[in-house]
């Protein structure tokens, strides 16, 4: 795959990341969608295929980042965040048992 379909690949992703990271939430899903398109737009003209690639590595990172790390939260009151974990975030996390079991 080619540099440029590369990128074009890690835009798409990136917004669609985004898409399901910020679900519900309008100000974050356009503060995202901003940022996003501010820094493809700040490196446009960037030729360096070494540069590029560092650029790439910084995107995908950031993309895993938002997907692995990222949760949502809603303000019930002044003092209350309920948090709204997405599955694929629960998937990985080790069970909880209430009465763990003796080592022998």
């Amino acid at each position: 795959m080619g540099q440029t379909a590369k990128v074009l690949h890690l835009f798409k992703t990136l917004h669609r990341t985004r898409q399901q990271v910020f679900k519900n939430d309008s100000r974050a899903l356009e503060a995202a969608r901003i940022k996003i398109n501010e820094e493809f737009r700040s490196n446009k003209s960037e030729t360096c295929p070494k540069k590029i690639g560092k650029l790439i590595k910084i995107g995908a990172d950031v993309e895993l980042l938002l997907r692995t790390s990222v949760i949502q939260g809603i303000h019930t009151d002044h003092s209350t965040l309920k948090l709204i974990p997405r599955k694929d975030l629960l998937i990985e996390n080790v069970p909880y048992y209430d009465a763990p079991t003796q080592k022998q």
